[in-house]
């Protein structure tokens, strides 16, 4: 009975502590060393499979974003428990997730997008072709840059932590499992503004939560005729990615830019025979 004891100890050790190792794709060994190979680097697909299956428009709209269009209005920190990081809650590069959601609304039959982040470093490779070929007495017409008729800007105005809160547990003879949760919120802001005008055509406020669990076990147990006691604890938690949920939030907002345009007559979707 000892060893039986002893031997179901061990295996619910063995349960409490795999619970907190991270997920891995192989444990391989090469030249006598083993390690650990972490799942691969994956090509990151739209959040929002709605945004890739709206209907072609009939004539793509021209925007155009340029750098800092989509600024952190929260000016809030990473926080670390007990203090605040120097780094920033969300990503600096938001319009990175606004050019993709463009670009693949439709499968990219949507919209057109003027570059312009890169600006810069476009004009100047465009005046170093235009520089080579007259030196070589070539035609030194570049065709002209892409206008455009929109611009699409935005800024995250609040990351709201721990709005909803709570957890439950039991413990049994020694034997405990408990599980919290916490809900964040990120709100964000999109306009669309005619160049022609300067009028704000559509703005849309999204909100999106952010979801941390965590579960933990423990057991306790007596033993060796109560003098000896055995105590095992693990757990795991899962955060809901900052920069997912930007994402998952800037694409809901482009959607419902485009609802509004068709509503408003600013676009059609194009017939499908």
């Amino acid at each position: 009975m000892r060893w039986a004891g002893r031997l179901i100890l061990l295996c619910l050790s063995g349960i409490l502590l795999s619970s907190c190792t991270p997920r891995y794709t192989a444990l391989l060994e090469e030249g006598g060393i083993p390690y650990i190979v972490i799942e691969k680097a994956s090509i990151l697909d739209l959040q929002n499979q709605e945004l890739k299956n709206v209907p072609p428009a009939k004539r793509k709209p021209v925007v155009a974003i340029y750098p800092n269009s989509f600024l952190d209005q929260t000016g809030q920190r990473k926080s670390n428990g007990s203090f605040a990081l120097f780094s920033t809650a969300i990503t600096q590069a938001p319009e990175a997730f606004l050019i993709r959601a463009l670009k693949h609304a439709a499968n990219g039959e949507f919209f057109q997008v003027a570059e312009r982040v890169g600006l810069d470093s476009l004009t100047k490779e465009r005046q170093l072709i235009r520089s080579t070929r007259q030196t070589f007495e070539e035609e030194s017409a570049v065709k002209p840059l892409l206008l455009a008729g929109l611009l699409l800007q935005g800024a995250v105005l609040s990351i709201d932590t721990n709005i909803r809160s709570g957890g439950m547990g039991a413990r049994y003879l020694g034997i405990g499992s408990s599980k919290e949760y916490r809900e964040d919120l990120i709100t964000i802001s999109l306009r669309l503004v005619s160049v022609s005008t300067g009028e704000v055509l559509i703005e849309v406020l999204v909100n999106k939560s952010i979801i941390s669990v965590g579960l933990s076990q423990d057991l306790f147990r007596f033993i060796s005729n109560g003098t000896k006691l055995v105590e095992i604890e693990g757990g795991a938690a899962e955060n809901e990615s900052t920069s997912i949920a930007l994402q998952q939030a800037i694409e809901e907002g482009v959607l419902e830019i485009i609802k509004i345009g068709i509503s408003k007559r600013y676009w059609q979707y194009e017939k499908v025979n």
